[in-house]
C-alpha cells in the first residue's frame, strides 16, 4: 500500500465511519490509491448480523427456559405437604319445601361403616349398576371406607374479616331489600395465609373428584340421624334414619387424622335424562327445580310452552330482577341448605380449614357457599354460576388478582353443561325440561381439551362424574392448566326491571325502563294462573 502523506490519511477505518469518507474524498481529489470505501459497510453489515444472531438465541433460550420451567411447575416441583389421609366423617340432610328447617347429621362410626359396606357390596354385585368409579375402585373396596390423600399448599388470598356467618346472612338479607345501599357498604379486605388444596397435584384432583362422587353413593338404612335444629319435623320414626330418601340437599364430609382439614362435599343432580353418578330419582324434582332457577335466565322461561319456576316473567325477553333475587334466597331453596351446612359444619369443627367440592349441581353450590365466605373450592363439570353469584350479590374484592382466587372449576370440552352449550330446543337438556342457559364461570377454569386431545363428541353423557373421573382425570397424565375464563356475559338479550316495594321512592335502579313494563308490581309479585299464546299473564291468583 502506497502511503499518501499529501492527505495525512493512512487508508484505515475509524469506529464512526469516517474513514470512508475521507477515501472517497481522497478519490475525488486525484489520489493515486482508490481504497474500496464498501469495507466499513461490511463492518456495519456484520455487526447487524451479530446482533440479529444474538437476538435468536435469546429467543430460542427463553421459549426453552419457559418450556422448562412449565415441565417443572407441573412435574418436578415440590406438591406441597400432605394434609392427611381423609375418611368419611359426617352425612348432612337438609330439608327443601315443607321441610326446610330439617337439617339432620349422621356421625359416621366403625358400626355404620361394616353395615355400609356390606350393603356396598351387594349392590356392586347387580348387573349394570355401577356405584363407584372404576379409579375409586382400584384405590379402595368400596366408597365408605376408603382413605382419601389431599396435598395442602398456604396460599396468599383477600378475604374480608366480615365473611363470617354472624354477618353475611343479614349482609345478605340487607341486599336483598336494598341492594343500592349495600353495594356502598365497604368491607374490610385484607391479605391472608389460607391452606388451600394443591390443585397442580393430581391425585388431590382426583380424590376430590372421588369425594364429590361418594356423594352419590346410596346410603344403607342404618344409623342414628340426629336433627341439628329445633324444627318440629314431621319426618318421624323410620324416615329418620334413611335420610337418603327424604327430599333434600345432602353433603358428605371428610377430615383428616387431626380434623385441622374438613371437606364438605356436595351432591348433584340425580336425574334419569342428566345422569350424574347416581341413578335414583328420589330428589330430582327439586334438583331440577333449583337447576332452572340457578342456570337460566328468567324462572327456565324458555317458551310459552314451558312451566315456569317462578313468577319474575313479564313478557318477552323481560323478567323482574328482584324478584329472581328474592326466590334465590328462599329459605327452602338449596342456597340457603348450603349455607346451613357449612354453619353446621363450621360449628363442628371450629379450628379446621373447610374446603368445598362438588359435582354439577352440587358444584355450582359449593362455589356460592365458598363466594359467600371466603374459603376455597374445587368443582366438577359444574353449569356456568357467575349469573346466580351476581343476583346473590355474594362479595366480590375489589381488583381482585386471578391468582388470589380459590375457586377451580374443572371440566373438560367434551360435556356440553359444563361449556354452557346445552340449550336450544333440540338438546338434550331442553328435551328434559332443563333449561341450562348459563355458560360464564368465576373464579378460574380449569379445562381438559377433549375434543382435540381425543377426538371426543359432545355428549351429555360426558357430563357424568364417573366418566370425568375414570377417563379424563385419571386418563391424563397431568393435571389442567387453571386460568381465568375470557369475557363473558350471561343473557345479553334479556331486559331485566327491577321495581321498588314503595312506589313513592323511585330510583333510577329500580325502574329500567317502564314504558315496556306492562304488568303492575302486585302482579308480579302474585301467582299467575294462566297465560296467553303469546306468554302473558291473564289471570293471578
Amino acid at each position: 500500500m502506497v502511503e499518501n502523506r499529501d492527505s495525512g490519511w493512512d487508508g484505515t477505518d475509524d469506529e464512526t465511519g469516517q474513514g470512508a469518507r475521507r477515501a472517497g474524498l481522497h478519490e475525488r481529489l486525484g489520489g493515486k490509491e482508490k481504497v474500496p470505501a464498501s469495507r466499513s459497510r461490511r463492518k456495519v453489515v456484520a455487526g447487524k448480523a451479530l446482533m440479529v444472531l444474538g437476538l435468536i438465541c435469546y429467543v430460542l433460550y427463553s421459549a426453552c427456559f419457559a418450556q422448562a420451567r412449565q415441565w417443572w411447575w407441573i412435574n418436578g416441583m415440590p406438591r406441597g405437604n400432605e394434609a392427611g389421609r381423609f375418611q368419611l366423617v359426617q352425612v348432612h340432610h337438609h330439608g327443601v319445601g315443607k321441610e326446610h328447617g330439617t337439617h339432620l347429621v349422621l356421625d359416621v362410626d366403625e358400626r355404620f361403616r361394616m353395615a355400609a359396606a356390606a350393603e356396598y357390596e351387594v349392590l356392586a354385585l347387580q348387573e349394570g349398576l355401577e356405584l363407584w368409579p372404576e379409579a375409586g375402585r382400584r384405590r379402595a373396596g368400596n366408597p365408605f371406607e376408603h382413605a382419601y390423600t389431599l396435598r395442602e399448599e398456604r396460599m396468599k388470598v383477600i378475604r374480608a374479616q366480615q365473611q363470617v356467618p354472624e354477618f353475611m346472612e343479614p349482609y345478605l338479607d340487607f341486599a336483598l331489600e336494598r341492594p343500592d345501599l349495600a353495594e356502598q357498604i365497604k368491607m374490610d379486605w385484607g391479605y391472608e395465609d389460607m391452606f388451600v388444596p394443591n390443585i397442580t397435584d393430581k391425585e388431590t384432583v382426583i380424590s376430590l373428584a372421588l369425594m364429590s362422587s361418594n356423594a352419590y353413593v346410596r346410603l344403607p338404612n342404618t344409623g342414628d340421624w340426629r336433627n341439628v335444629t329445633s324444627w318440629n319435623s314431621s319426618i318421624e320414626g323410620d324416615q329418620i334414619h334413611l335420610g337418603w330418601d327424604a327430599n333434600g340437599l345432602r353433603a358428605h364430609v371428610f377430615a383428616n387424622e387431626d380434623h385441622s382439614v374438613v371437606v364438605l362435599a356436595l351432591k348433584g343432580t340425580s336425574s334419569q335424562v342428566l345422569p350424574g353418578s347416581g341413578d335414583d330419582d328420589e330428589t330430582s324434582a327439586n334438583d331440577k327445580l333449583n337447576d332452572n332457577l340457578l342456570f337460566s335466565c328468567c324462572c327456565a322461561r324458555v317458551s310459552y310452552l314451558w312451566t315456569t319456576v317462578c313468577d319474575c316473567y313479564i313478557k318477552s325477553y323481560t323478567c323482574e330482577e328482584s324478584c329472581l333475587e328474592s326466590e334465590l334466597r328462599r329459605k327452602d331453596r338449596y342456597y340457603q341448605a348450603g349455607l346451613d351446612m357449612y354453619k353446621q359444619v363450621l360449628a363442628e369443627f371450629p379450628d379446621a380449614s373447610i374446603w368445598l367440592t362438588g359435582h354439577s349441581l352440587g358444584g355450582a353450590l359449593a362455589s356460592l357457599v365458598a363466594r359467600t365466605y371466603g374459603v376455597p373450592a374445587v368443582t366438577f363439570e359444574a353449569p356456568g354460576e357467575l349469573l346466580a353469584t351476581q343476583r346473590l350479590h355474594l362479595p366480590q374484592p375489589p381488583g381482585l388478582p386471578s391468582q388470589l382466587d380459590t375457586v377451580w372449576h374443572f371440566g373438560h370440552t367434551a360435556d356440553p353443561i359444563y361449556m354452557g352449550t346445552c340449550n336450544g330446543a333440540s338438546s338434550g337438556c331442553s328435551i328434559a325440561g332443563y333449561a341450562m342457559e348459563t355458560s360464564c364461570h368465576s373464579g378460574k377454569s380449569c379445562v381438559y381439551d377433549v375434543v382435540n386431545d381425543r377426538g371426543w363428541r359432545v355428549n351429555l353423557l360426558n357430563h357424568r362424574i364417573h366418566t370425568v373421573i375414570d377417563k379424563v382425570l385419571d386418563d391424563y397424565e397431568t393435571v389442567a392448566v387453571c386460568a381465568p375464563p375470557d369475557m363473558c356475559r350471561d343473557c345479553y338479550n334479556w331486559n331485566y326491571v327491577r321495581w321498588r316495594d314503595d312506589p313513592v321512592d323511585p330510583t333510577p335502579s329500580s325502574i329500567i325502563e317502564p314504558t315496556q313494563t306492562t304488568t303492575s308490581p302486585e302482579s308480579s309479585s302474585s301467582t299467575c294462573k294462566g297465560r296467553n299464546w303469546f306468554g302473558y299473564c291473564t289471570e293471578y291468583a
